[in-house]
């Protein structure tokens, strides 16, 4: 069977990936990173998610990105603002080369276990305009994977970097999680940890107008809406 490495947050985009990469025939192999984030609420729903999705094997990385901060979701002295999802500048929520670093630690999973697949479920169209979630980064990523691994260098097992949302709205994600038949009840997108989602943060408010656009309710529990 042919098997695929997936970044998996316990998100809603990670879980869509997921969803997907089963849907297509892979192995799942899940990778999650424990790197110093405000709470660990959303590594308690990767957690779900693949136990749910039956991962063959899911593995959390410890990274402390929280040694030199920069991100209101590592650094206790920048607050998590309300969202705006008509603000076009990157946000404080941004992690400085959180993606650089996830897909590095996936490549040497995948490279171990014998995936030529990566999953990560970026998108450029209806997302926070993080500069790592363009199609320009995943292919450069792709390229140096391919340039710095054993496989790589070998015929016939180069390493894909598949962002299969990167042209995607959000709420197209949604429409396509509903027919991968996702429990989205299981995930958590809030940046703060709290027992109920906030509603206001930026995450929430992009995932709450993702599921009003799709015509669905969101099943998660938010203490605003």
């Amino acid at each position: 069977m042919k098997k695929a490495v997936v970044l998996l947050s316990g998100g809603l985009d990670s879980t869509t990936a997921l969803y997907l990469a089963k849907d297509e025939g892979y192995e799942l192999y899940a990778i999650s990173f424990d790197y110093g984030q405000r709470h660990n609420k959303e590594l308690e729903s990767a957690k779900r998610v693949a136990k749910e999705a039956g991962v063959k094997d899911h593995i959390i990385v410890e990274t402390n990105m929280r040694a030199w901060g920069g991100s209101a979701l590592t650094d206790d002295q920048i607050d998590v603002p309300k969202g705006n999802d008509e603000d076009s500048d990157i946000p404080v929520t941004y992690v400085p080369a959180r993606n650089m670093i996830f897909l590095s630690y996936a490549a040497s999973y995948a490279e171990v276990v014998g995936a030529q697949d990566i999953f990560i479920g970026v998108s450029e169209v209806d997302y926070s305009g993080y500069v790592d979630c363009r199609q320009e980064f995943i292919d450069a990523m792709e390229e140096a994977i391919n340039k710095g691994t054993v496989c790589g260098a070998e015929e016939g097992k180069k390493i894909k970097v598949r962002a299969p949302f990167i042209d995607m709205t959000k709420a197209q994600e949604v429409k396509l999680g509903m027919k991968l038949e996702v429990d989205y009840s299981s995930t958590w997108s809030c940046y703060n940890g709290e027992e109920k989602a906030c509603g206001e943060c930026d995450s929430c408010v992009l995932r709450l107008k993702a599921f009003k656009e799709a015509g669905h309710k969101d099943p998660v529990e938010y203490k605003s809406r």
